[in-house]
């Protein structure tokens, strides 16, 4: 039986991840950060079905020994790095901190596999964020980055650590470019779940606005039960590699609005109010990923469209308040 290691095993993607390994007949482990809000830590994973089947392993990125130890006593087939402090605007609040998670702690897990468990496969989960402020209107494998958050820095540091251990060191070592992902399981901090809350919100009779930064942003969305596919496909090829994933779509904040406001027969121009204290200090325009590698060299393809994608989580924040109400 084929063993995978997650770190951010409790995040969106790792949920998603978990649930797609085990239905694939791997036993699943899982890094755990200790936290005093335990009760919770693992309510993606509720979600989905699957709490009682990822083995959790007690770590953190920032703790080379901690993951010597994991590795040590998994010895993992894959190990597929997801843990990252992944919220862009934190990152202005607590750019150290997303500088020791999200960059030395990617350091800190290669390191770990290159002495633990060096025949293991390493997937980064990179970012479309580290191409910031854009070179090229579409953006692939070779759009030179232009990193515009603390976040996106750490990630670009993550993402040429990840290239630097498989040249220097031969590990199976990739790389996932991913555009922006969301799901019903993405955290109520990002734009996407905040508007599909929101519509609920205000449909349910629970809030009279949604306030929001910058409309015009764009940005090229999937969905993340899509894109952690890609990331296992990328494993097993027999080279490691860099892959862009994404759809090929760019939707502006303000026609993600539009959508999830009118699943519920609104009008989002009557709700959605624009707050100054939500713009970031340097904001990313405009993301729009170009995925011809990963649908020829993979064969992946987004299969969920935007329209479902937000439907779908819509209807889970629906249901949410649906409990909470009783």
């Amino acid at each position: 039986m084929a063993r995978a290691l997650i770190t951010g095993v409790t995040g969106q993607d790792g949920a998603y991840l978990s649930q797609l390994l085990l239905d694939k007949g791997y036993e699943v482990f899982g890094l755990l950060r200790r936290s005093s809000s335990g009760d919770v830590i693992d309510e993606r994973l509720r979600w989905l079905g699957i709490a009682q089947r990822v083995r959790m392993m007690d770590g953190n990125l920032i703790d080379l020994s901690s993951l010597l130890r994991i590795l040590q006593e998994v010895q993992p087939d894959e190990v597929y790095n997801l843990g990252a402090q992944s919220f862009v605007k934190t990152s202005w609040n607590q750019p150290l901190l997303t500088g020791q998670v999200t960059a030395l702690g990617a350091g800190n897990i290669l390191e770990a596999v290159r002495l633990a468990a060096p025949k293991a496969r390493f997937y980064q989960a990179s970012s479309s964020e580290m191409y910031g402020l854009i070179q090229e209107p579409v953006q692939s494998e070779t759009t030179p980055f232009y990193p515009r958050s603390p976040y996106a820095v750490a990630k670009l540091y993550a993402h040429w650590m990840t290239v630097n251990y498989r040249e220097s060191f031969g590990l199976h070592a990739s790389s996932g470019i991913l555009f922006n992902h969301e799901s019903p399981l993405r955290g109520i901090e990002f734009v996407t779940r905040k508007v599909t809350d929101g519509a609920a919100r205000i449909k349910l009779g629970l809030a009279t606005e949604l306030k929001m930064g910058n409309l015009d942003a764009k940005r090229d969305w999937g969905h993340a039960r899509d894109y952690v596919r890609a990331m296992w496909m990328m494993l097993q090829q027999d080279t490691p590699d860099d892959y862009v994933v994404a759809t090929g779509r760019t939707t502006t904040v303000r026609d993600m609005c539009r959508i999830a406001f009118a699943h519920v027969g609104l009008d989002y121009e009557e709700f959605v109010k624009v707050d100054p204290a939500f713009l970031r200090p340097a904001e990313v325009d405009v993301l729009l990923g170009n995925a011809a590698k990963a649908r020829q060299k993979l064969g992946w393809e987004a299969e969920t469209s935007l329209e479902d994608m937000i439907a779908e989580m819509v209807e889970a924040d629906l249901a949410r308040h649906r409990v909470r109400m009783g």
